[in-house]
């Protein structure tokens, strides 16, 4: 179904029609996913009841019909053929309940009548893509449905457009509404719709087209007359052998074409040599999102949520839909009465008098859902069109429906896992000490990990590293690459581990391969790990990048915190990264020497990266008997004392030995004081002060409570030459601006004070006002016991023990 074969609807019923010997052959020409046009082709077929109904699409999929009719099929679905060679080059056929190709294939269903699907065959469609660069891949995010050889829409043009302007109408699809969708299939002949339209397409496409001595030229290019030779010779042998008539149901472009007096040696003639690949094909689930023109569908269609309710309301289609509205603006906490829907009613049947229509379509009930339910407002009324106007419905496939062996696997673990495939996005909080929760937590990582992006972790709610928190949303493209990635493996644990084992290899850093490992022990793949460290040990010893080495550092100790939580052996992890916290301990004051503004504000980022991996490491590690917390605290200081080393990484290394308490207040105070001498130059000064407290550290608050630091960094800058203050301003500027608002605030009322009236909480004889001068240590241990409640820490005390925390 082609992003042009959706714009018109014609054909007729009538003797002829591709030149059959035999009985009647009725082509129905159909605007794809119309419910006027799905109305239409049953009547049509109620009244005609052919041998045969042969509908648009690719013949692999004639074993698939009798899917059809199983309970268990729930539109929309699509047909996907992808290419066993090449999985990921795939397309799709999509079906919605309002589908006339649906209705035909489920009409002959119903009446034991045979289906067939008779466009060109798959096999050389996707040959076609594989040879164009330009071939609408489903895959690629353009529209599933633009099948590859199709003609592109600026080239045949917009033939329901076209018609509508014909009638004297400026808007397609409201024109097509009114015409079509809003008619009855009782009214008159059922066959005269189509003949009708059948007729303006004729004298559109031939006019689009012109003729020559070179026969068809112009709108229509060589796919699309291959594509229709074919579908002629499938028409002419159906006609063979059934004598009781032929009912084809396709694109109403195509029908002039399959009208067209042709011989079978020309059209064997354009079929001829077309190139093949191997392909398999199997229905999938659809949803009516991805059958909106706005999610990219070529053949697509503006509001497919109500077309699906024309489809299904068999009387009073507009007050069944303001009741749907109303019931979801209900949900939403909006109050909304039965007398907002009949008053609702009675304004959209006012604008269709009004505006001239036969009945109100999905303007008129749009404008009055707006004025009477949202108050004027666009707000909810954004809501309704996406909730119902489009619409979130995902389609089902029964478990016989063929499918790759990864397919396979993958439902029966979502069965199993109670992680059903939803097309609305939605948050998902798992608790790894849960077993279910634990076991879809290890199936989504491992379908990343495959290029399955059905989840994506977020920020969770929780801090611990019990829990997790994914979005997930199930698209019909994922199925495309379920079946891509059905070439590592038949199962997810072993396409996973395969698949995690050749990104080892290719990977091009060493960042690449931790953050691998640390995926390897989020999915749980322990035969995918060991190889995967072993690559990792290699290539870290041979990299003499001490940056690479601080970047890979804490995806592999985020690796052994999580593996911790899931009960897995991490022994091998915590070697390799014992061994390359070692080489960074070695090569760190080497690389920090003679850096510029830039490489030094990375290598700060690198100094807290590695302090905080060696922070979550602790006493677990100590290589050669050593202590990785020790051996950190003395490069820090090594950092601290050097001259070549940058003023952000020196005033950085300062600050950290200052948070964990290995360096006295004093003595950072005094390190301070030698920086922002007069000795020092102005610029070297600003960047020790940016490493000490920029980057979002806490450094404003650290400012705030020892006004000894923040002393020191006023007398500095009040005495920086005025020809250097131009210089520090920006750097300075960066560094204070990163502070809270209510931080900055507080700075500036303190200096606001002077030296003589700042005091300091950490200070006896504090000016503050509200603090006292000094620690009120009684007051302080009676709220201890509430403390050590809240915590869990000792049992519930008495209420004595409560008394003096309320002082």
């Amino acid at each position: 179904m082609t992003g042009t074969d959706r714009a018109g609807s014609g054909g007729s019923g009538g003797p002829g029609g591709a030149g059959e010997p035999g009985g009647r052959t009725i082509l129905l020409g159909v605007r794809h996913h119309g419910p006027g046009s799905a109305r239409g082709v049953r009547a049509a077929l109620d009244a005609v009841r052919p041998g045969i109904v042969l509908v648009e699409g690719p013949p692999e999929a004639d074993a698939l019909i009798p899917l059809a009719a199983d309970e268990d099929m729930r539109p929309p679905v699509a047909l996907l053929a992808h290419a066993v060679d090449e999985p990921g080059r795939s397309a799709f056929w999509p079906l919605a309940e309002f589908s006339p190709e649906w209705v035909a294939v489920r009409w002959a269903l119903e009446h034991d009548v045979p289906a067939r699907f008779v466009d060109l065959p798959a096999t050389h469609t996707l040959a076609w893509q594989a040879a164009d660069d330009h071939a609408d891949d489903p895959a690629d995010g353009r529209g599933p449905g633009d099948r590859p050889g199709s003609a592109a829409p600026d080239v045949r043009g917009d033939p329901l457009a076209a018609l509508a302007a014909a009638a004297g109408h400026d808007d397609p699809e409201r024109w097509w509404e009114d015409v079509v969708e809003h008619r009855s299939p009782g009214e008159g002949d059922a066959l005269a719709p189509f003949t009708a339209l059948e007729e303006a397409m004729t004298a559109l496409r031939e006019t689009e087209e012109g003729e020559g001595e070179g026969g068809e030229r112009g709108a229509v290019d060589a796919r699309d007359l291959v594509r229709e030779a074919h579908m002629r010779l499938q028409v002419r042998a159906a006609g063979r052998e059934f004598a009781q008539g032929v009912a084809v149901v396709c694109g109403a472009w195509h029908v002039p074409a399959l009208r067209r007096p042709a011989t079978v040696a020309a059209d064997r003639a354009l079929v001829k040599g077309l190139p093949r690949t191997k392909v398999e094909m199997t229905w999938v689930p659809w949803t009516h999102r991805r059958l909106s023109r706005a999610g990219g569908y070529g053949a697509g269609i503006e509001s497919p949520g109500w077309y699906a309710h024309l489809f299904a309301a068999a009387d009073r289609p507009v007050e069944r839909w303001l009741t749907k509205v109303a019931g979801l603006l209900r949900d939403e906490d909006r109050i909304v009465s039965p007398a907002h829907v009949i008053e609702a009613a009675r304004l959209a049947e006012t604008l269709a008098v009004l505006r001239g229509r036969p009945l109100p379509g999905l303007g008129e009930t749009t404008d009055a859902v707006r004025a009477v339910m949202c108050d004027g407002s666009d707000v909810p009324l954004a809501l309704v069109h996406d909730r119902l106007v489009v619409g979130d419905v995902l389609g089902e496939v029964p478990p016989g429906a063929p499918a790759v062996p990864l397919q396979r696997d993958l439902t029966r673990i979502q069965r199993r896992l109670r992680l059903k495939p939803e097309p609305a996005q939605r948050e998902l909080e798992l608790d790894l000490r849960k077993e279910t929760d634990a076991g879809r937590s290890r199936l989504l990582h491992r379908l990343r990990l495959l290029g399955v992006g059905w989840g994506e972790p977020v920020a969770s709610r929780s801090t611990g590293t019990f829990r997790e928190t994914w979005r997930l949303r199930w698209e019909p493209e994922l199925s495309v690459r379920v079946a891509e990635a059905g070439v590592w493996g038949t199962t997810v644990l072993s396409a996973a581990t395969a698949r995690a084992e050749t990104d080892a290899v290719t990977a091009r850093d060493l960042a690449g391969i931790t953050a691998l490992a640390e995926r390897c022990l989020l999915a749980e793949l322990p035969d995918a790990l060991a190889p995967v460290m072993r690559i990792l040990a290699d290539r870290a010893a041979l990299d003499t990048d001490v940056g690479h080495l601080a970047q890979a550092l804490p995806a592999l100790v985020r690796s052994l915190r999580y593996g911790d939580v899931r009960g897995t052996d991490t022994g091998a992890l915590a070697e390799v990264a014992a061994g390359l916290a070692e080489r960074v301990f070695v090569g760190l004051p080497a690389a920090c020497a003679a850096l510029d503004a830039d490489a030094a504000e990375e290598m700060r980022g690198h100094l807290d990266a590695v302090h905080t991996a060696v922070g979550l490491l602790g006493d677990a590690l100590m290589p050669g008997g050593g202590d990785l917390a020790s051996r950190w605290r003395a490069v820090l200081r090594a950092l601290s004392a050097r001259d070549t080393v940058p003023g952000t990484v020196r005033g950085r290394a300062v600050r950290l030995l200052l948070d964990d308490d290995e360096l006295a207040p004093e003595e950072a105070a005094r390190l301070m004081g030698l920086v922002l001498s007069p000795g020092t130059p102005p610029a070297d000064a600003a960047a020790w002060i940016e490493g000490f407290v920029g980057g979002g550290s806490g450094g404003g608050m650290l400012l705030l409570h020892d006004d000894r630091l923040l002393g020191l960094v006023d007398a500095w800058l009040t005495g920086v030459p005025a020809d250097a203050f131009t210089d520090v301003l920006p750097l300075l500027r960066r560094t204070f601006s990163a502070f809270e608002p209510g931080v900055r605030r507080g700075l500036g009322e303190l200096v606001g004070r002077g030296p003589e009236a700042r005091g300091s909480v950490t200070r006896a004889g504090s000016g503050i006002p509200g603090f006292a001068a000094g620690l009120d240590t009684e007051r302080a241990d009676a709220v201890l016991p509430v403390v050590r409640l809240l915590l869990g820490r000792d049992p519930a005390p008495d209420d004595n023990d409560l008394v003096g925390a309320d002082t």
